[in-house]
C-alpha cells in the first residue's frame, strides 16, 4: 500500500482538483468556528463551576452521540449526496448556535442550555466528520491522496489555529455570546462553500470508481465491486435497506483486518486528542496559572504544529517508510504526554503542544491516506462511521476518567493514562504493519 506515498506532493495540482478548493475553504471556516466554540464553552464551564469533572462532562456530551448516530449516519452517507448532507448539517448547526447566542445575549441562558447545545452539536458532528472524509475521497484522485489529506488537515488545524489565536481575546471582550455568534455564522459560510463545490445530485451508490477494483475490494465481495448500483431507498422498505447496508459494512470490515487495525490506530489517536482538552484547560488554569490567554496560546501551539506537520508529511514519507513515520509520531505522543504535566513554564508547554500537534498531523494523514487508498468509495461512509463509534467510545471513557483523575488523583496520573492510550495506538499501528507484509509478499 506504500505506493500511494511514493507520488511527489504537488500542491498546485491538488488545489486544481474540481471542487477541492471549496471543500478546503468549507472545512477551514467550519473548524475555525468550532474551535472557538469548544474552547470558549470549555473555559466558560470551568469558570462557572471550577470543576474539571464538569469540563469532562462537556466533552462526554459532545462525543456521546457518536456511540449511536454513526450507525445510522454511515448508511445515510453511503446513500445520499454527501455534499447535500454536509450542507444540511451546517445549516442546522448554525441555526442552533445562533439561537443559543441569542439566549445568552438576552440573559436567559442557563448552564443546561449550554450542555444541551453541545449535545445537539455532537449529534451533527458525529455525522459531519465521516461525511467530510467520504466527500474528500470523491473529489480527490488516488495519486494525490497524501497531499490532499495533508491539505484537509491544514484546513482543519489552520481554522483551529486561527481560533486558538483569537479565542482568549474575544472571550475577554465579547464573552461566550460573541464567540457563539461567530461560530454560527461560520456554519452558514461553510454551507455556501459546499454549495459551490459542484452541481447536480451525486449518489454514492451510483458512483463509478476511477480505477479497477483493488485487492481489498475483490476479497470483500466481487459481486459488489462489479455491481455497485443499488436500488433507491424509495423503492424498497427502509428497514430492509438499512439492515442490508449495515450488514454489508460489518462483513467488509471483518474481512479486512489491516483496515480495522488502521481504524483502531486512528480512533485511539482521535480519542486522545479530544479527551486531552479536559487536561489542557486544567493545566493552563491550575499549573501554569496562565488563564484564558494561556489556554489560547496552548491551542495555538497545537494547531501551528499540526499545520507544520501537514506540510512536512510528503517529504518525510518520501525519505522514510510511512509506517516508521507513523509509529514514531505515535510514540512521541505517548511519551510526551506522560511528561507534559511537568512543564512548569507556558513557553515550554506551548512548544511541547506544538510538537504533539505535528505528530498528530503525521498520524492523521498517514492513517487516513492508507484507509482511503484501500476502501471502496461506496463503502467509505460506513467504514468511517464504524471507526467513529470506536473513537467515541474511547473518548467518552477517557474524558470521564481523565477528569476524575485530574480532580482526585492529580494531573501526572491523568496524563500517564492519556499516554497509555497513545501507546495502544502504537501497538495497533505495529499490527497493521505486520498485516500488510503478507499482502505485499503475495502481490
Amino acid at each position: 500500500m506504500d505506493n500511494v506515498f511514493e507520488s511527489r506532493v504537488n500542491w498546485r495540482a491538488v488545489l486544481a482538483q474540481p471542487g477541492f478548493l471549496y471543500l478546503f475553504l468549507a472545512m477551514f471556516v467550519s473548524l475555525f468556528g468550532t474551535g472557538m466554540n469548544f474552547a470558549g464553552v470549555t473555559w466558560y464551564i470551568l469558570e462557572q463551576t471550577h470543576s474539571p469533572v464538569k469540563v469532562s462532562l462537556l466533552t462526554i456530551l459532545v462525543t456521546l452521540p457518536g456511540l449511536a448516530v454513526p450507525v445510522v449516519g454511515g448508511v445515510l452517507i453511503d446513500r445520499v449526496d454527501r455534499r447535500y448532507l454536509g450542507m444540511a448539517l451546517d445549516v442546522s448547526r448554525g441555526t442552533l448556535v445562533l439561537a443559543t447566542a441569542a439566549l445568552i445575549a438576552s440573559g436567559a441562558a442557563r448552564l443546561w442550555h449550554i450542555y444541551a447545545m453541545v449535545f445537539l452539536l455532537g449529534i451533527g458532528f458525529a455525522i459531519y466528520w465521516s461525511t467530510s472524509n467520504a466527500l474528500a475521497q470523491e473529489v480527490i484522485s488516488r495519486k494525490h491522496l497524501v497531499a490532499a489529506n495533508s491539505a484537509v488537515l491544514i484546513a482543519i488545524q489552520g481554522g483551529m489555529m486561527t481560533a486558538g489565536a483569537v479565542v482568549g481575546f474575544v472571550y475577554e471582550r465579547a464573552g461566550l455570546g460573541g464567540i457563539l455568534a461567530i461560530d454560527g455564522l461560520t456554519y452558514f459560510l461553510a454551507a455556501l462553500c459546499l454549495l459551490r463545490l459542484r452541481r447536480g445530485y451525486h449518489a454514492p451508490q451510483t458512483h463509478r470508481p476511477e480505477e479497477p477494483p483493488t485487492e481489498s475490494d475483490a476479497s470483500f465481495s466481487p459481486a459488489a465491486s462489479e455491481q455497485p448500483t443499488l436500488a433507491p431507498m424509495a423503492e424498497q422498505e427502509l428497514s430492509a435497506v438499512f439492515l442490508r447496508d449495515l450488514k454489508e459494512g460489518i462483513h467488509y470490515l471483518r474481512g479486512q483486518p489491516r483496515i480495522l487495525a488502521l481504524g483502531i490506530t486512528y480512533s485511539c489517536m482521535m480519542a486522545g486528542v479530544i479527551s486531552s482538552n479536559v487536561l489542557l484547560v486544567t493545566l493552563a488554569q491550575f499549573v501554569l496559572n496562565s488563564g484564558a490567554r494561556g489556554f489560547g496560546f496552548l491551542e495555538f501551539g497545537w494547531a501551528f504544529g499540526a499545520v507544520s506537520g501537514g506540510l512536512l508529511v510528503g517529504g518525510l514519507v518520501r525519505r522514510y517508510s510511512s509506517t516508521a513515520v507513523l509509529i514514531t509520531a505515535l510514540a512521541i505522543l505517548s511519551i510526551g504526554h506522560v511528561m507534559f504535566p511537568y512543564a512548569g513554564y507556558l513557553a515550554l508547554a506551548v512548544a511541547m503542544n506544538a510538537l504533539f500537534g505535528a505528530c498528530r498531523a503525521l498520524g492523521g494523514v498517514l492513517t487516513q491516506t492508507s484507509i482511503m487508498s484501500a476502501v471502496p468509495r461506496r463503502m467509505m461512509g460506513r467504514t468511517q462511521s464504524a471507526f467513529a463509534v470506536i473513537s467515541t467510545f474511547l473518548q467518552v471513557a477517557m474524558s470521564f476518567s481523565l477528569g476524575f483523575l485530574a480532580q482526585h488523583a492529580g494531573l501526572p496520573l491523568a496524563f500517564l493514562t492519556l499516554g497509555l492510550l497513545y501507546g495502544a495506538a502504537v501497538a495497533s499501528a505495529i499490527r497493521a504493519r505486520g498485516l500488510s507484509q503478507p499482502a505485499e509478499v503475495a502481490a
